[in-house]
């Protein structure tokens, strides 16, 4: 699947995944040693992450239900939590410095294509 940025015109995603299960939502990143650029994860539903026991930083964004950006989190480190975002529907993990690169903020729409 295919994330675009539709107000940025930008492309957060090449290659992404969805974690839509108990099982795939828990394993998550866990056991990779990165996350290679164009790729992501999306946890659905989801309102917060963590990193623990993950051996690379990523940046987070969470998502409404309308496909807006609500909040962005940039380079989170292994071993730390998230803030919880009431209102997110889904979080999307991407790659360390994703979100600069994008120039993706809170309010911008995101587009998922196959």
């Amino acid at each position: 699947m295919r994330i675009t940025n539709s107000t940025k015109n930008t492309i957060l995603a090449k290659k992404a995944v969805i974690a839509d299960t108990l099982f795939t939502r828990a394993k998550g990143l866990l056991g990779r040693a990165s996350l290679e650029e164009g790729n992501a994860l999306i946890l659905k539903p989801c309102n917060s992450v963590h990193t623990f026991f993950m051996r690379f930083a990523i940046d987070v964004l969470f998502v409404n239900n309308k496909n807006r950006v609500i909040k962005t989190l940039s380079n989170l480190k292994p071993f730390r939590f998230s803030p919880l975002c009431y209102n997110a529907a889904l979080a999307i993990e991407v790659p360390a410095g994703t979100i600069q690169e994008s120039r993706t903020i809170a309010g911008d729409i995101l587009t998922f294509k196959d």
